[in-house]
């Protein structure tokens, strides 16, 4: 891999595509959850952390980027970053609370934000660089 790579900026690439492959992780961890007998409220944990961080997140990308909205721009990087405490706050207390049911929905979370993760960054880096 070139380093060339990572010095050319690309446009942003959209969030629906990557937000779709993560949800679906997390609706089709229901059925092995189902099947295995595992804790069904570690799903439901992760499902309803899943669907509120993406709604925090659509929340975010409405306000406008760029150096003529330098406040919208420093809230919506001091809220991306605040979005894995706003998750990790309740997935820490319940597993604290209840073991199985934590470890199970971190698992479900984990898998369904490195799947959105990696989507992105396919999009990001299949992207023709700008000039």
């Amino acid at each position: 891999m070139s380093a060339r790579v990572f010095e050319t900026p690309r446009p942003v690439p959209g969030r629906l595509v990557p937000a779709l492959a993560g949800t679906a992780v997390v609706v089709l961890a229901l059925p092995v959850f189902l099947a295995a007998g595992w804790p069904l409220r570690g799903w439901l944990l992760a499902a309803t952390l899943w669907v509120a961080g993406e709604l925090f997140a659509l929340l975010l990308a409405r306000l406008p980027l760029g150096t003529g909205n330098l406040a919208a721009a420093g809230m919506r990087g001091i809220g991306t970053s605040s979005r894995a405490l706003l998750i990790g706050i309740p997935l820490v207390a319940v597993t604290i609370a209840d073991e199985g049911v934590g470890l199970a929905a971190a698992i479900v979370y984990a898998l369904a934000f490195s799947i959105e993760l990696a989507v992105s960054l396919v999009e990001y880096f299949g992207q023709e660089a700008r000039a």
